[in-house]
C-alpha cells in the first residue's frame, strides 16, 4: 500500500487541516480506515486519534483509491464539528465508550436469548398441535 497526499489545506475556522489523498493498493483490497489513518499519522507526524477519514473511494477497475481526511487540533473541535455517524465510523474516542456499550450489549443479549427460547418452545407446541389436526407438512 502506497499513500500519496494530493492536496493539503488549512482550515483555521474549524481548527483542522483538510487532506485529499490517493492510495495505490496493487493486488490488495481497498485499505481499511485504520491502515490509512496510521500511514497519515506517520506522514504528518500527528496523533492518529485526531484524524477523521471522511471517505475512501476505489477507482473503477483500478487498484487506486482516493479519499478525504481531516486532521483536527483537538478532540473537542472534532466532536463539535463532525456528525455523530462519522465519529462512530472512525471509532473516534471509543476507548471510554467501549466499556459502557459492552455492559448494555450484555444485558440486551441476555434478554433476547430468554425471549427467543420461550418463542421456540411455543412454536414447537403449535407444530405438534397442527400435526395432530392433520395440517400440511
Amino acid at each position: 500500500m502506497e499513500l500519496e497526499i494530493i492536496e493539503k489545506r488549512e482550515n483555521p475556522l474549524l481548527n483542522r487541516t483538510e487532506i485529499k489523498f490517493r492510495v495505490k493498493h496493487q493486488g490488495e483490497k481497498t485499505p481499511e480506515r485504520e491502515l490509512v489513518k496510521n500511514d497519515l499519522a506517520e506522514m504528518l507526524k500527528v496523533n492518529k486519534s485526531l484524524i477523521i477519514i471522511d471517505y475512501i473511494r476505489p477507482g473503477f477497475g483500478m487498484a487506486i483509491s482516493s479519499g478525504y481526511a481531516k486532521v483536527y487540533k483537538s478532540m473537542e473541535d472534532a466532536k463539535r464539528v463532525e456528525p455523530s455517524y462519522i465519529l462512530k465510523r472512525n471509532k473516534f474516542g471509543e476507548a471510554k465508550e467501549e466499556k459502557a456499550e459492552e455492559v448494555k450489549e450484555e444485558t440486551k443479549e441476555g434478554k433476547k436469548t430468554e425471549v427467543t427460547e420461550e418463542k421456540t418452545e411455543e412454536m414447537k407446541k403449535e407444530e405438534v398441535k397442527e400435526e395432530e389436526k392433520g395440517g400440511n407438512p
